[in-house]
């Protein structure tokens, strides 16, 4: 479940930087971060393209509610959520990268899957 781990960060740091990384990732579709922010990044972007497949104006506010630019929940309405019509999860994937040189630590690629 995302949101359960702590990262080192009070709630409101915490939230705002997994918010910045969903936006990001659905923006560019790859971003790179240490592992376990990338695994609660992307249980979060698997709820936002979830959201994307529902359509309803509901859904796209509870998107915009927590996606930090307009743009990008417009590209996930309009290009991701069409992507993933026929699949029921499974929308990132998490491939692991080997330590960071400045502290070791365990770096990871977050990407979204083309279909």
């Amino acid at each position: 479940m995302p949101g359960t781990r702590k990262l080192s960060r009070p709630t409101a740091h915490r939230m705002s930087m997994l918010r910045g990384q969903v936006t990001a990732a659905i923006e560019k579709e790859r971003i790179e971060t240490t592992v376990t922010r990338a695994r609660d990044t992307a249980a979060l972007v698997e709820k936002m393209i979830s959201l994307g497949k529902d359509g309803s104006l509901a859904a796209r506010r509870r998107a915009l509610a927590f996606i930090t630019k307009e743009d990008a929940v417009k590209k996930l309405f309009e290009e991701l959520a069409p992507r993933f019509e026929g699949r029921n999860g499974g929308y990132t994937r998490v491939t692991r990268l080997g330590p960071r040189r400045g502290d070791a630590a365990e770096m990871a690629l977050l990407e979204i899957l083309e279909s």
